[in-house]
């Protein structure tokens, strides 16, 4: 009698783990998953349509809705932007070789005005005088003239006057881009705006404006007239 008893309970013990192991399995009665969205994360793809997909009718994500369902949304209030204009450097995914660093100084050269509007100059060029003097004028001085104060100490010397160089906006803003020579790029100090901004300063400041660097054909064609300037004198 004790063995039948112990074989019913076997059999019963046995019968409902299947039970609740097929009631587990069916499809019209899921096992209950807390928190879904954490267990199977949903990735919406820019700006499509966002639905909520653990719902079987018809459905939108509130947040969303005053969006037209786009999952790119606008920045809250209060937002700084980092690239109010846009303006994007190209991708720096493989190092310059001297070649490529030389072309494209002298490619730099023949920009001659900024891609920022025209008539925010003003205020750009004020920014860029701020920014200048918090970044640049430790070495380039001022005045522009080379003569800031690491130079004065004689930590550093070799800074060359700005009314010495050919340079012109594109070349200002190459160089706080890629850097030249002693000096290191400010790239990760500047952004791209900034930088175009600090190059107009530099021009407006110390060039007389935003002008051409003299071509090198011009340069070569007027060396050979020196010489007879001089002997006149």
């Amino acid at each position: 009698m004790l063995k039948m008893t112990k074989n019913i309970l076997k059999i019963i013990a046995i019968l409902g783990c299947a039970a609740m192991t097929l009631s587990s399995c069916s499809k019209e009665n899921p096992p209950l998953v807390y928190f879904p969205d954490m267990y199977f994360p949903v990735a919406y793809d820019p700006l499509m349509k966002a639905e909520d997909a653990y719902s079987k009718h018809e459905n939108e994500i509130p947040a969303f809705v005053k969006n037209n369902g786009a999952t790119g949304l606008g920045p809250i209030d209060g937002t700084v932007s980092q690239n109010p204009e846009g303006i994007a450097d190209p991708a720096a995914n493989t190092k310059m070789t001297p070649d490529q660093y030389n072309g494209g100084y002298d490619e730099s050269k023949l920009i001659t005005a900024s891609p920022l509007d025209p008539a925010n100059q003003a205020k750009d060029i004020e920014r860029g005088k701020k920014l200048y003097n918090q970044t640049c004028a430790a070495c380039h001085g001022v005045n522009g003239d080379g003569q800031g104060p690491i130079v004065e100490s004689g930590a550093y010397s070799g800074v060359p006057k700005y009314a010495d160089r050919e340079i012109t906006v594109g070349s200002v803003h190459y160089v706080l881009t890629n850097g030249r020579n002693s000096m290191g790029s400010y790239a990760g100090q500047l952004k791209p705006g900034d930088r175009w901004r600090v190059s107009l300063y530099v021009m407006n400041a110390f060039k007389g404006g935003t002008v051409a660097a003299a071509a090198p054909e011009t340069a070569v064609a007027a060396t050979p007239a020196e010489p007879a300037a001089d002997a006149t004198k």
